[in-house]
């Protein structure tokens, strides 16, 4: 039955009391202690229905496997003692049996001293028989004999009945979770169906009046809804199953009434968004109204996932997941998975780690344990983990990384070379075979996507031209992608080459000053005009790159010195500069024409940039390597560049 309604209690008093911040040990003992979790019940499942399900008691074998005394391999059924001087100086003659035993064949003839009866692999042994001898240690003697040129012993090449599972031998135990390997077992002692634990049906919940279900077009400030997905997604990987219920807007009374809905219909509720501080948060307030006893934290000293909210009504957990897609994926693994693990009967994850060293210093926040995403890629001294740098709002930060660096409450961060241990998310991983650290570029797709079918594992490291030159230098990659101007000869990427690698040339992008097509104010200008008149009215806004960036360095030669309103926002890739300016957050950038097209934004040519790649010459020779210069070249990419804009260049460095 579900609890009485109670009124929503003012934002500031649930503020105070649910945005208290427990550790990390402390909010997980509540939630446990308030819940117990254990297997929900048992149930019947066929075989077939099976796969990723958990044994809820141990399976003992019906039968023998095999059945029956069986061949191993094609040859004839023999007494071993007929052949114990057989010698291929002294063969033994055995006549042959007016039968031939095929699988599925029951035998009729028994095998007497000085006989031998035909047999294929897995044919039941003939009365009388106790060995098989390959037909490689035999010659014929006519059609109704054979010479034997090899003892056999006692059991040689025959499999006795129960010697793979016994009838009455327990095969699998409770707790087991069934593979395809399992499966095979319980389908080679006849079992059809089994007793497995139910698994718990947890319904998947968003909230935002900004989400917007993928397939629909986007809205002013709205954005797809992600985290719906990637939850219902995780719950399944954990056993669980995923009852979707949408997008629920920030509405009480329509967001109460889906809370009761799923409470009531499932074994438990995770939803998303609507934890942090705020008068507008109606959820975590909503949800005290579910049961007893309630939330019992509200908040969690960990970066990302400080808002997670953690409650248990009526016996049914009910977790509220924060918003931002890194962070709810971080608190559902560490914190939530393992409970909803529990009460499917599943067993505990099987975390792996590796010990990697650390590039770039990673600053922390004292007092809260952080979850720091980190791609692998090896270098001649071992692994090395490269800090993925997008925030938790970021939705590809989880597949861009191999795994995460946990940095303790107490310390302020992981000084740069430091070597530490990476959390996997996935215990197989396999360290890429190309590893590309610098500048990126949309004409990398291709070359990625033909080393891919090549069946090449590369990795693309996003972060700048000259941070990618100082990857390369430290060993922890095979190719750095660059577009660095030498501002005394005006001369791309050449100067930048250090000693001990090559530079490989790529492609010239066209690089232009970007508007709003409608914007009056840049009719009829020139590329001269309408930079002077950008850079020196304060009615323009501009938007930058980032430091280290090629076209940052461009943007600065070209401003002369001067930093006109907007300058020190500056986003990390060509993208967000037209975003920007579509969106009407900037009036003007720098970027590329594939770009501006993508944004129908208004384009004046700059300069043709040149886009390559320096590659460390111990490694030019090695096949990773030359399957990319491979993919360069290949005709495929060629057109592929050319389509969306770009200039390959053909000569050499």
């Amino acid at each position: 039955m579900s609890a009485p309604t109670k009124p929503l209690a003012p934002a500031s008093a649930d503020q105070a009391q649910f945005l208290s911040v427990l550790s990390r040990g402390e909010a997980l003992a509540r939630w446990t202690a308030a819940l117990d979790p254990r297997p929900l019940g048992r149930e019947t499942a066929p075989l077939e229905a099976c796969l990723g399900r958990v044994l809820a008691r141990s399976v003992a074998a019906p039968i023998d496997v095999p059945p029956f005394d069986r061949s191993q391999m094609d040859g004839f059924a023999v007494r071993s003692a007929d052949l114990a001087t057989a010698t291929d100086d002294a063969p033994v003659r055995l006549v042959l049996n007016a039968e031939t035993i095929a699988c599925g064949v029951s035998p009729a003839l028994a095998v007497a001293a000085g006989t031998a009866t035909p047999i294929a692999t897995g044919g039941p042994m003939p009365r009388g028989a106790d060995a098989v001898m390959m037909i490689e240690h035999t010659d014929p003697d006519g059609d109704a004999a054979i010479w034997v040129r090899r003892s056999a012993p006692p059991g040689g090449a025959m499999a006795y009945a129960g010697s793979d599972m016994a009838r009455g031998e327990v095969v699998l135990r409770g707790g087991a979770v069934l593979g395809a390997r399992e499966i095979g077992m319980l389908a080679a002692c006849g079992v059809a169906a089994v007793e497995v634990w139910r698994r718990p049906r947890v319904a998947v919940l968003s909230t935002g009046d900004e989400l917007v279900q993928s397939g629909s077009p986007l809205g002013p400030a709205q954005i797809y809804d992600s985290n719906g997905p990637i939850v219902a997604a995780a719950l399944a990987e954990n056993g669980c199953e995923p009852v979707r219920f949408g997008a629920v807007p920030d509405n009480a009374d329509a967001l109460e009434a889906a809370l009761r809905d799923a409470h009531a219909r499932c074994d438990a509720v995770i939803l998303s968004g609507g934890t942090s501080k705020g008068a507008g948060d109606l959820t975590y307030r909503l949800i005290d109204r579910l049961g007893s006893p309630g939330i019992v934290a509200h908040g969690v000293a960990l970066k990302p996932g400080k808002p997670l909210c953690l409650a248990v009504c009526n016996g049914k957990p009910v977790v509220v997941l924060p918003g931002f897609p890194t962070s709810a994926m971080f608190t559902f693994h560490d914190i939530v998975a393992p409970v909803l693990r529990r009460l499917a009967g599943q067993p505990g994850r099987a975390e792996a780690s590796v010990e990697a060293r650390v590039p770039v210093r990673v600053a922390s926040e004292l007092g809260r344990t952080e979850f720091v995403m980190a791609s692998l890629t090896r270098a001649e001294d071992g692994l090395v983990a490269f800090p993925v740098s997008k925030s938790s709002g970021a939705v590809s930060s989880f597949s861009q990384a191999d795994g995460f660096l946990t940095i303790d409450a107490l310390h302020d961060g992981l000084d740069a070379g430091s070597t530490r241990t990476v959390t996997l998310l996935d215990p197989g991983h396999r360290p890429p075979d190309l590893v590309i650290v610098g500048s990126h570029c949309v004409g990398l797709e291709p070359i990625l996507d033909e080393l891919a079918l090549a069946g090449v594992l590369s990795r693309s490291i996003p972060v700048g031209s000259l941070a990618g030159l100082a990857a390369l230098g430290r060993g922890e990659c095979d190719i750095a992608p660059i577009h660095l101007m030498d501002p005394k000869s005006g001369e791309y990427n050449r100067a930048f080459v250090p000693e001990g690698a090559v530079l490989i040339r790529g492609w010239d992008r066209p690089q232009g000053l970007v508007f709003r097509a409608q914007d009056e104010r840049f009719a009829g200008l020139s590329l001269q005009q309408a930079l002077e008149r950008a850079a020196d009215d304060p009615l323009f806004l501009m938007v930058n790159r980032n430091p280290g960036s090629g076209t940052r360095i461009l943007i600065d030669r070209l401003l002369g010195g001067r930093k006109p309103d907007g300058y020190w926002n500056q986003p990390r890739s060509h993208n967000a500069v037209g975003a920007a300016v579509a969106q009407r957050r900037a009036d003007w950038g720098v970027t590329i024409k594939p770009v501006a097209d993508a944004y129908g934004l208004g384009f004046l040519p700059i300069l043709d940039e040149r886009y390559d790649f320096v590659v460390r010459r111990s490694r030019v020779e090695s096949p990773p390597v030359r399957a990319f210069l491979s993919a360069l070249q290949a005709p495929e990419t060629v057109a592929a560049l050319q389509r969306i804009g770009f200039k390959p260049v053909s000569d050499p460095a």
